[in-house]
């Protein structure tokens, strides 16, 4: 056999071995059905108000899923590629290492929806997906356009994980077995998520799952589950765990995410209940036309922070994974100049970057130079 074929199959032998690697996790990536992992969480589920029928449902008019794409979708998919990712490197900044001030506010922004907030002395991180796919398979799917700023391990200690639903940019399993592992922290999730979460190893004790405006208290903050407008799902069934935003309250400061979510009345609802926020953590990335049900473009992101009192608005949601068709800097460009014909206070950092909420950077347009 010439060395030339003996390579060819060595490196045949590697790529069916890496694939057949990639599906042995598959099953698992998948998560669990939360309706057959007993009955308690199952009958739990069902009392749910937005539970019917076998899954769960916004109770805004709309749709809950994105159509079939149509025939112009699938062109500008196969065109238009390196408008959807910058054109060079994205600046990445290391967080802070010193503490917070032990009643202040501060929050890095560590790509997409990950993000951590450091509020009155606690830490507790949003959404966290450190992969590099966001995806069942680490084979394809959409990746990463820029580094993750800090590894896991030199994150500093955690108080609380929150997790506003189960798609694979929100909700990712690599990350959360290694948080398992690596702190103490509890997972807080909507209801029917603890299903994967157990079947990834989670201890049930670090597992807590709320319907929306439940609460519960966590290392010396409120943590109450509120209304989003999206779907959910991990595999071809869908919306059988739910989605939600979160309001993180201490003693004097208040904070609230928006997970993922098409734009809807009840935000202004959300702001009279647990507001007003110092801090709104809000989605302006993944937008088109054919779904404005399930994700908010910039102007109506804008439109939500002010409907719920935010003092300050972080984008998230953007400049990490593209999962829409629009160029890659136009929601930060949207969102600049929305804010500033409606006097809306913003701030938009670079991934790994601290910001102070009381004295947060004016934005510079950094995302300007990779267009």
């Amino acid at each position: 056999m010439t060395a030339s074929r003996i390579v060819k199959r060595v490196l045949a032998g590697g790529a069916v071995a890496a694939a057949g690697w990639a599906l042995r996790d598959l099953p698992a990536e998948l998560g669990s059905r939360p309706l057959k992992t007993g009955e308690a969480r199952a009958a739990r589920i069902r009392r749910s108000p937005q539970f019917r029928d076998g899954a769960f449902h916004n109770p805004m008019p709309g749709g809950n899923l994105p159509p079939a794409p149509n025939p112009n979708l699938v062109r500008e998919l196969l065109t238009g590629r390196d408008r959807r990712r910058p054109a060079g490197r994205v600046p990445i900044l290391t967080p802070s290492s010193t503490s917070a001030e032990p009643a202040g506010l501060r929050v890095v922004w560590f790509g997409h929806a990950s993000t951590m907030v450091e509020i009155e002395g606690r830490t507790v991180l949003f959404d966290p997906v450190w992969s590099d796919r966001v995806s069942p398979s680490r084979l394809v799917g959409p990746r990463r356009l820029h580094p993750v700023p800090v590894a896991l391990g030199e994150l500093p200690s955690i108080d609380a994980i929150v997790i506003s639903h189960d798609h694979y940019d929100h909700l990712d399993r690599a990350t959360v077995r290694t948080l398992t592992r690596t702190t103490t922290a509890p997972f807080l999730v909507p209801l029917g998520i603890g299903a994967h979460l157990e079947r990834w190893g989670v201890p049930v004790e670090r597992i807590v799952e709320l319907d929306w405006e439940e609460d519960v208290r966590v290392a010396g903050l409120r943590f109450t589950a509120t209304a989003a407008r999206h779907f959910s799902g991990r595999t071809l069934a869908r919306n059988d765990t739910l989605w939600g935003s979160w309001v993180v309250t201490g003693e004097s400061r208040r904070v609230f995410y928006a997970g993922d979510s098409g734009y809807f009345e009840g935000y202004a609802g959300i702001g009279a209940r647990h507001g007003p926020f110092d801090l709104t953590l809000m989605p302006i990335g993944a937008y088109n036309a054919a779904w404005p049900d399930i994700h908010m473009d910039p102007e109506e992101a804008v439109n939500a922070h002010i409907d719920l009192g935010g003092a300050l608005m972080l984008p998230v949601h953007w400049a990490t994974f593209t999962l829409a068709l629009h160029p890659w800097a136009e929601p930060a460009d949207r969102l600049w100049r929305e804010a500033k014909a409606r006097d809306a206070r913003i701030v938009v950092p670079r991934p790994g970057e601290s910001v102070d909420v009381d004295a947060s950077p004016a934005v510079d347009g950094w995302w300007e130079t990779l267009i």
